[in-house]
């Protein structure tokens, strides 16, 4: 009897691999599959942790989270989605984080870290770099403890300033990325080299910094929709009419 009890132990293993094989999704497959299970809560907060420390980005994971702590809010964990929301941020031209917090309770909100959070966001989306970078100094407890914030952030003003901006003043471009000095020279030489930016002759160095050009900050290189009908379409209209 004790050696087929041994013979069976390896068999009873190798069923309980096969299981844990079966039952091992991704977080992704847990969030299509059933995202409304609160079985997989510390899944996906595990999920936003991973985020912070690859520097990688979902937004349906963590939306799906902030439905789940809906329906479990003695689970929520602030810190979670005080994560959550400064990855949303860090998405922006992306309307993320506006889609985060219609999912976060009132109350939650009401916390000094979300309150903080949610002034840097409508800095962010009227263009305020100056008041921003100024805010989110005093909160670095908070932007700093998820790697890559400065960087995202510099990313979308760079952005919001090539919409804008044919020319823009070395002072607007310091203000908005916040960076002065030999490190904005540094990385104009960057963008010069790699992005196709230029400094305008004629100028104290580095004071007008060419953006390249594009269909909004040069609207005549936007196509024309008129322009792109055929005109045997446009034929065609014209017994229909009379």
């Amino acid at each position: 009897m004790g050696r087929e009890r041994d013979a069976q132990k390896p068999q009873q293993q190798q069923q309980q691999q096969q299981q844990q094989q079966q039952v091992s999704f991704t977080v992704e497959q847990l969030v299509a599959v059933n995202p409304y299970n609160p079985d997989i809560l510390p899944d996906l907060e595990n999920y936003v942790n991973e985020q912070v420390s690859s520097q990688t980005y979902s937004l349906d994971a963590n939306l799906c989270l902030l439905r789940l702590y809906q329906f479990e809010p003695e689970r929520l964990s602030t810190q979670i989605v005080a994560r959550i929301l400064v990855k949303a941020l860090m998405a922006m031209p992306a309307p993320d984080f506006s889609l985060c917090l219609f999912l976060i309770p009132e109350r939650v909100q009401m916390e000094e870290q979300f309150k903080t959070l949610i002034v840097l966001s409508h800095y962010l989306e009227t263009g305020r770099f100056c008041q921003f970078w100024d805010e989110a100094a005093k909160s670095r407890h908070i932007v700093e403890a998820v790697p890559g914030f400065e960087l995202a952030i510099q990313s979308y003003a760079i952005h919001l300033l090539s919409l804008t901006y044919q020319k823009v003043p070395r002072s607007v471009l310091a203000e908005a990325i916040n960076i002065e000095g030999l490190s904005l020279d540094k990385f104009l030489e960057q963008q010069i080299t790699n992005c196709g930016w230029s400094v305008e002759k004629g100028h104290v160095k580095g004071q007008l910094i060419v953006l390249p050009s594009n269909e909004f900050n040069h609207p005549e290189l936007k196509k024309n929709t008129a322009d792109s009908i055929p005109l045997e379409h446009i034929t065609r209209i014209f017994p229909i009419l009379g």
